[in-house]
């Protein structure tokens, strides 16, 4: 089963840039869950200024540049691929250990299957 995992990080650590070394540790563990084939996928988002939004309405398409930015603007993104919920979450919680603080948002995927 897919889980696509949405991470904010504390507002008040969120200013602080990351530090070579913590970097080089999120690039390891990173690898680390790409070999085991949890993570799929994962990425940082630019200010949603440089986004747009698409939306239909009657059948008409209307573009709008600079898509909303939530209150609290989420970092990054990953695509889980695990065999249970508790799988999910258990990766969640190594990722942030990680990380450090934040909070990590996890959508189950429609694969077929309901979740476990």
């Amino acid at each position: 089963m897919r889980y696509l995992s949405f991470y904010t990080p504390d507002p008040k650590t969120a200013a602080t840039p990351p530090t070579p070394e913590h970097q080089s540790e999120m690039r390891r563990f990173a690898e680390e869950m790409m070999k085991s084939g949890v993570l799929v996928a994962t990425g940082a988002f630019l200010p949603g200024a440089l986004g747009l939004r698409v939306r239909q309405t009657d059948g008409s398409i209307r573009v709008q540049d600079g898509a909303s930015e939530p209150a609290r603007p989420c970092v990054g993104f990953a695509l889980l691929e695990v065999g249970s919920r508790q799988e999910a979450i258990e990766a969640t919680r190594r990722f942030l250990k990680v990380a450090g603080d934040g909070e990590t948002e996890l959508m189950a995927l429609v694969d077929g299957a309901p979740p476990r």
